[in-house]
């Protein structure tokens, strides 16, 4: 028995981050653990569901939002409670799933062992040591403590946008708003604003502004491809499940290859008298081992080519914010534009934009009284901003994914050095997983990696407790990372 309590350290209290954490709480430990949640605002809700003014909706039914791998139905319980009349197909607001994560977490801190303490940190994590002679890791924080942990999981949450062209020379004005997710921007009757994205980001920035301006708002939004994700439809399973065997090993020759195949799928579930976009969900089921077997450049070609219509039949919309934006634009107060933007520049009290329509031999411009940043994401970590993440690959403690789309790791979770070795005891979790498996932006995805992590961690420490070491030879490196990536030892 330890004469100290086993210290876990989870820096991010959003949904990855808090699900390991009432994951942890739930499970056995023979031993004592203390489990510190650490985020710099607020617990169990991240940005994605806080409270806020707009009743942003959830973007998928009450009946797949369960965050308890263990139990799918954990979510929609939850909501009755508050409303008896919900149904597992309804899509309910964002701030009402903060307050599941934030009850769960209670629930598991009240039923846990004796043994097993929790313990809720306001700080900001900027970097991580390891204790010399020892397993143990040093979490430094901004206002100058310090946290001493036998593990650390990375729950960093969604990283902001990437800068648009030329908006250097608008940071910090009210004219450029980078972040829609840090200051929700409320929309002036009379303005004219152009929205950077037309995903899900754009939806509901552009639906909480218009519904601010009373509808007297002009709003252009522009894409490479200008589409807008259609609306969910009730989850149908297809009649005959598909064979995925053919989707794999078309996967491993080629991307045209794969795409046939997926098309080949969609009009199979049609001649099954089904919709064709039920073939989406059979596709998600298996797109991290397709992700895997893809090589380097036809993982390229899919980021430059497919990942955009991907991206739109897989990320939807509630029906009711459909049907919304649909007005907006029957009443021509949205319009879409399928075009790049090359640059912005201040005009006065104006933004003049200088874009390039989809197709089109020459650049054209459009003024506007302001710009919102609703991108998406930016995974690439060679361009964060975050301190920790700055501070982890500056070490080589962590790896830039060469296609800029997270952080590499290992089949668990565990961050893989500039060696190729995987650290027995520093992990993340969390959207940037899709480096290694692609599909894990979505809750029914990351709850399967919080809890596969959790259980990791529940069990006695082995590798680092025996050799001493605190990292291991990694027994899964991503197909793209290869040896000179990596830099892998010869032998």
């Amino acid at each position: 028995m330890r004469s100290t309590p086993r210290t876990i350290v989870i820096v991010g209290a959003g949904f990855s981050g808090t699900t390991v954490a009432t994951t942890l709480l739930r499970s056995e430990h023979r031993e004592p653990l203390r489990i510190v949640l650490m985020d710099r605002a607020q617990m169990a809700r991240g940005l994605a569901y806080s409270k806020l003014k707009y009743p942003y909706l959830l973007n998928v039914p009450a009946g797949r939002m369960s965050a308890n791998a263990a139990d799918a139905g954990e979510f929609l319980a939850f909501a009755r409670k508050r409303d008896a009349n919900v149904t597992a197909e309804d899509f309910l607001p964002r701030e009402l799933y903060g307050d599941y994560l934030e009850s769960a977490l209670a629930s598991a801190e009240s039923a846990c062992a004796p043994h097993v303490e929790l313990k809720r940190t306001y700080g900001l994590a900027i970097a991580i040591e390891r204790v010399p002679r020892s397993a143990v890791v040093r979490v430094h924080l901004a206002d100058g403590r310090s946290l001493n942990a036998d593990a650390v999981v990375l729950a960093l949450g969604n990283p902001p946008p990437a800068d648009l062209p030329g908006s250097e020379a608008l940071r910090g004005s009210a004219r450029y708003i980078a972040d829609p997710w840090a200051a929700p921007p409320q929309f002036r009757a009379g303005e004219t604003l152009l929205v950077a994205g037309t995903g899900l980001t754009m939806a509901d920035t552009v639906l909480a502004g218009t519904r601010a301006a009373r509808g007297k708002a002009l709003v252009h939004a522009i894409s490479r491809h200008g589409l807008i994700p259609p609306p969910q439809r009730p989850l149908r399973r297809v009649p005959e499940q598909p064979d995925t065997a053919r989707l794999l090993h078309a996967a491993s020759i080629s991307l045209p290859r794969l795409v046939s195949a997926v098309r080949a799928l969609a009009e199979e579930v049609e001649l099954q008298g089904e919709d064709w976009r039920e073939s989406i969900a059979c596709v998600r089921e298996v797109a991290p081992a397709l992700w895997q077997r893809l090589k380097l450049p036809e993982r390229r070609r899919f980021l430059r080519h497919v990942r955009s219509y991907w991206d739109v039949h897989r990320h939807r919309l509630a029906h009711s914010t459909w049907s919304d934006l649909h007005e907006l634009r029957r009443a021509g107060q949205l319009q879409l534009h399928a075009g790049r933007i090359l640059n912005l520049e201040p005009a006065g009290k104006q933004v003049r934009i200088t874009c390039r329509a989809r197709g089109a031999g020459h650049a054209g411009t459009l003024m506007v009284d302001r710009v919102i940043n609703c991108t998406g994401p930016d995974y690439d970590v060679g361009r964060t901003r975050e301190r920790l993440l700055r501070s982890l690959l500056a070490q080589g403690v962590a790896l830039r994914d060469p296609l800029g789309q997270g952080l590499v790791t290992d089949e668990l979770g565990a961050l893989i050095n500039a060696t190729g070795r995987a650290a027995t005891n520093i992990f993340y979790v969390g959207p940037m997983l899709r480096a290694s498996f692609w599909e894990s932006t979505a809750v029914a995805e990351l709850r399967v990696h919080a809890m596969r992590l959790a259980q990791h961690l529940s069990e006695e420490p082995d590798a680092a407790r025996i050799t001493g070491s605190s990292e291991r030879v990694a027994l899964f490196v991503p197909p793209h990372a290869d040896a000179a990536a990596l830099r892998l030892p010869s032998h």
